[in-house]
């Protein structure tokens, strides 16, 4: 194993609990099935794992990222959805996610957590209420 990787793989393994396997597979399904919201599985894991809260929101990102890319992969390979479907959003969505990165390195933990639970609510209120 390269040098530069065996750091990041001891800690890896030393990170992995079943309950990271659990909550990672209830990120995938939520990701996959609902074609979002497994942030909202992951952060909270990551945080009760001790990672301060900056660095899980970030850490959920490196996450989901994956996931998205496979749930992408199938729902396009299957023709339930087309690029042309997704384009108009593609731009923004980038151009959102620098200005989310940038931001995230201001913003105060508190007022993550305050607007992490905004999001959480807003999402149930908004699914509660169709």
């Amino acid at each position: 194993m390269k040098a530069s990787i065996q750091p990041v793989w001891q800690k890896i393994k030393q990170k992995f609990s079943w309950l990271a396997a659990l909550g990672g597979l209830a990120a995938g399904i939520i990701n996959g099935l609902l074609g979002a919201g497994g942030g909202m599985v992951v952060v909270p894991m990551l945080q009760r794992a001790g990672l301060e809260p900056k660095k899980a929101h970030a850490t959920s990102v490196c996450v989901i990222l994956p996931v998205c890319v496979f749930s992408s992969v199938l729902y396009l390979t299957s023709g339930r959805v087309t690029l042309g479907d997704a384009a108009p959003y593609l731009l923004w969505g980038a151009v959102g996610s620098i200005i989310g990165s940038f931001l995230l390195q201001k913003i105060n933990d508190l007022w993550l957590r305050r607007c992490f639970a905004l999001l959480i609510i807003w999402a149930a209120v908004r699914m509660l209420l169709r």
